[in-house]
């Protein structure tokens, strides 16, 4: 699986990059026909601490999967839009199945 990820404003240090990395590859096991994955952090300008975005949208045949989530760290972001695209995958692999 292809990789792409991007930071919007800011230089992502490494240990975020491969943490994101390990964390979008587990998503092979859910359905393994990914083409790719694209990674977009941003820092939102709001006043909260709730200031971290992170977008993923996974690339596989037909439909692009998509979550976005907004935390106090890009860790913690990156970590519930996997568990939402975990959930998506699941879904769309048990909707192929019963067509």
């Amino acid at each position: 699986m292809n990789i792409n990820i991007q930071s919007v404003h800011f230089d992502a240090d490494r240990k975020l990059i491969e943490f994101t990395t390990k964390k979008v590859e587990k998503l092979e096991k859910f359905y393994d026909r990914i083409v790719g994955a694209k990674v977009i952090f941003r820092l939102d300008k709001s006043e909260t601490d709730e200031n971290k975005i992170a977008e993923i949208r996974i690339e596989i045949p037909g439909n692009d999967v998509f979550a976005k989530r907004q935390c106090k760290t890009f860790e913690e972001a990156v970590d519930q839009a996997v568990d939402a695209l975990k959930t998506q995958l699941t879904k769309h692999k048990e909707k192929q199945r019963g067509e």
